[in-house]
């Protein structure tokens, strides 16, 4: 069997990579990374020993996403042309991923979707991602939802039952990977810099990048971090900015002078998960954040109107505080005065999967049963 990835971002990346690994033990498997995100993809690709096959060139600054979406048309289906897979594999809900599973449909080649059936019911929320994700379930071949919350989401919407496969999310299989790879416990990568911040005392991580938080909504954001960190001056709060202009102008102009707030480069995956682990609290608007922070037992306040991810709110690890700065900082001191509360979170399992997911995929392509992660 012949099989070909496409990713473009760091998500994919991290979420596709334990499944290459599982597939490349029985299939023949192609990489094609798009150049959507280019820097971070690289050096996601670097942290994760991964080397794509085929890489586009695809992405310039200041274009429409319109004008990503036909450049990756034009090259994908080049690309196609040339490989003639017997699969196409994508992952979630990417400009990328849209435009694979397009391109493979009309070259009617077999596509199967990864982490699918994720809804907030908002096509503008995120943007535009809920639209990207319910469109390749009107295409897919294969559906493979995460959650059962996600497999319900997909019968609901008329997908046939025997072409959904409950999988667990592939984001578990690829943190039990990279916990394996820090011998020492700590990763070889992570900075100088927050290796001292998080010596220095108990550490927020925050991130944000999302576009339906940029512009006023971030700046609000800026402010409402000036505050905290001003309010418990004795936390390190950590913010790994985005590479976006959109974020990085705006947060490097209000946010500079802070004395326990370290504003850094992007971190790898690696460090990314050592800092969502030594986390007493995660501040962010990433939908992966929120899959991850359950492994280590960490409590996430997420920055959003809506979330696709509500296994992790219902299970009590997540709030779901909206853009309102106001509505944040109540979620936020919930979690920073109640240790009990958070200390409880580092018994409970991860409701997003159990490490066995590129195993189902991977069994699923070659149409061999598997049973169902439940959660």
């Amino acid at each position: 069997m012949r099989v070909l990835v496409a990713l473009g971002t760091r998500p994919e990346v991290i979420k596709l990579a334990p499944v290459i690994v599982a597939l490349q033990r029985r299939a023949e498997v192609r990489v094609c990374a798009s150049g959507q995100h280019r820097e971070m993809l690289q050096q996601t690709l670097d942290a994760l020993g991964l080397q794509p096959d085929i890489m586009l060139e695809t992405m310039s600054p200041g274009r429409s996403l319109n004008v990503l979406a036909a450049r990756l048309m034009e090259g994908l289906d080049g690309v196609l042309e040339q490989e003639q897979p017997d699969w196409v594999l994508v992952q979630g809900d990417t400009t990328t991923a849209f435009c694979a599973g397009l391109a493979a449909f009309q070259r009617q080649i077999r596509v199967g979707h990864v982490e699918a059936g994720l809804r907030t019911g908002d096509l503008a929320s995120p943007f535009p991602e809920e639209a990207n994700r319910s469109l390749l379930a009107r295409i897919a071949t294969l559906h493979f939802a995460p959650t059962q919350l996600a497999a319900a989401a997909l019968r609901g919407e008329g997908i046939p039952e025997d072409s959904i496969r409950v999988t667990g999310n592939t984001v578990v299989d690829a943190i039990a990977q990279a916990r394996s790879a820090w011998p020492s416990g700590v990763p070889a990568g992570l900075p100088a810099e927050i290796r001292q911040r998080l010596g220095a005392g108990p550490a927020v991580l925050v991130t944000c990048h999302r576009r339906e938080n940029f512009g006023s909504v971030l700046e609000a954001f800026c402010h409402m971090l000036v505050r905290l960190c001003v309010q418990y001056p004795d936390i390190q709060w950590i913010f790994p900015v985005h590479l976006n202009p959109a974020v990085r102008e705006p947060v490097h102009h209000l946010l500079a002078r802070l004395p326990n707030l370290l504003l850094t480069e992007p971190v790898d995956y690696h460090c990314s998960l050592y800092l969502i682990s030594r986390a007493i609290l995660v501040l962010s608007d990433s939908g992966g954040i929120q899959e991850e922070a359950p492994s280590f037992g960490t409590p996430v306040v997420v920055m959003r109107q809506h979330t696709e991810r509500i296994e992790g709110i219902m299970a009590g690890f997540a709030t779901l505080a909206g853009q309102d700065p106001a509505d944040i900082e109540t979620a936020v001191y919930a979690w920073l005065n109640d240790a009990d509360r958070r200390t409880a979170l580092r018994a409970l399992a991860n409701p997003y999967g159990d490490g066995c997911a590129s195993m189902r995929i991977a069994s699923a392509l070659y149409g061999e049963p598997c049973e169902a992660f439940h959660g």
